[in-house]
């Protein structure tokens, strides 16, 4: 059985943390908070090895979970994950951003299984708002 998904994060800026247009929901980069606050830090191949980094990018995902879940009405309300991108603040070189991504998968799977996995990009970029490791945003189709 999987963690209970957290409360839907709070915005940390000037934005909405989930849009929702006709069936469609997206949300925004969700990044591996923990009531409010950054719990993990660090670029991946540095200071992060990719087993941490795939945890971080599975409470990231969690975070957009639980906000899409809250913006829906609840689970049942979304019928079909449809997108994700995976960010990953990475050293120059760093191709294992798959098995980072696999960790925000993850949680789809605990938390959305009737969903089904999305389609998936995992992108390696310089830094992340706050130092995160990673940053997260999903597209799902609702009922």
């Amino acid at each position: 059985m999987p963690d209970p998904l957290p409360p839907a994060p709070a915005p940390q800026g000037a934005y909405r943390p989930v849009v929702v247009a006709g069936t469609l929901a997206v949300t925004a980069g969700m990044t591996p908070r923990v009531d409010g606050r950054l719990v993990v830090q660090g670029i991946v191949g540095r200071e992060l090895d990719v087993d941490a980094a795939a945890e971080a990018a599975h409470l990231a995902a969690r975070n957009a979970v639980a906000a899409l879940i809250a913006e829906a009405g609840g689970p049942e309300a979304v019928q079909r994950c449809l997108r994700m991108t995976v960010f990953v603040a990475c050293v120059d070189g760093f191709t294992e951003l798959s098995a980072v991504a696999d960790g925000a998968s993850r949680a789809i799977r605990e938390h959305l299984p009737e969903a089904g996995l999305p389609v998936r990009s995992a992108v390696g970029v310089q830094a992340l708002p706050g130092g995160s490791p990673v940053e997260v945003e999903l597209m799902a189709a609702l009922r």
